[in-house]
């Protein structure tokens, strides 16, 4: 099984989402949840993470997280590794506590932190766990309003300071925002390539950022191409030959698509397209012309 790939740079924002074996739940009572969060304090301190909005459910968790050193993988590696060998050794268990890797979008920040950050409060909403995100006890909302102490793990000026310099001020238009995000729409349908959430401008310096990841071969075909391209927009305003050729090789080695996709789209044959993306097609066609 292929591994997900992992974008990641200096002052990237995600959104990380770390689920149960099998389902399973990875916090059983208040002493685990609290753990959990001592774990967090212990991860962010360690790798210069600030962490704007969590919520711990039953058998998952979620934070919205920046890494001020690029370093996601091993922040992540040490907060689950930590807490599941504790988890286990309090509970007499064995085995993965959690399901795989964990998940990880990518949040373009200056758009979709607010966004992101009320997604996670809202969680036990969704899940009718409560009827208003302050009637739950672990997650960031209730610090992030005031109506407890901020933990040394989580950071919330930044993020009031969004809607307002002044402090009560942002904290009443934060619930406000909350408020009107129960029946917003899910920032993570559109994500593209299934964990980039943000606009073109942001796929497009992903996709910078990424050159090479395409040959990285551990990796899924569909998953190492980050924000690539559509063939809609690889083709568009084709006018000559020499454009199409470009523009299939464009698409075949460095997007990653394959030649029966490209040729089903344009309207060639697969062998042909083959031909243009190895850069064959002309010496080919030239030897054609002078047997005959």
């Amino acid at each position: 099984m292929t591994r997900p790939l992992r974008v990641e740079y200096s002052g990237a924002l995600y959104h990380v989402i770390a689920r149960g074996n099998a389902k399973q739940k990875i916090f059983l009572d208040e002493k685990d949840r609290g753990a959990f969060l001592d774990w967090l304090e212990d991860m962010t301190r360690t790798h210069n993470v600030l962490c704007y909005a969590y919520c711990l459910m039953d058998n998952h968790y979620h934070l919205l997280i920046e890494t001020i050193d690029a370093n996601l993988s091993r922040a992540m590696r040490d907060l689950n590794g930590n807490y599941s060998r504790w988890f286990n050794v309090r509970h007499k268990k064995v085995g993965h506590l959690f399901q795989g890797r964990y998940k990880a979008f990518v949040v373009e920040k200056e758009g979709y932190l607010l966004e992101i950050a009320r997604y996670i409060v809202l969680n036990p909403v969704r899940s009718h766990k409560v009827k208003y995100p302050g009637q739950w006890k672990w997650s960031s909302y209730n610090a992030t309003v005031g109506k407890r102490k901020i933990p040394k793990f989580l950071t919330v000026d930044f993020l009031l300071s969004i809607f307002s310099k002044k402090k009560e001020q942002s904290r009443q238009q934060y619930v406000q925002f909350v408020k009107e995000g129960i029946n917003a729409k899910d920032p993570h349908k559109n994500a593209r390539n299934g964990f980039l959430i943000g606009d073109q401008q942001f796929i497009d310096w992903i996709w910078d950022k990424t050159n090479g990841s395409e040959e990285i071969r551990e990796y899924a075909r569909n998953e190492r191409i980050v924000g690539r391209f559509s063939l809609k927009e690889i083709f568009r305003n084709i006018k000559t030959k020499q454009q199409r050729d470009n523009a299939i090789i464009f698409a075949r080695m460095r997007c990653g698509y394959l030649s029966t996709e490209i040729a089903r789209y344009i309207g060639l044959k697969p062998s042909v397209v083959g031909r243009i993306s190895r850069g064959t097609y002309n010496v080919k066609r030239k030897k054609v012309r002078s047997r005959t």
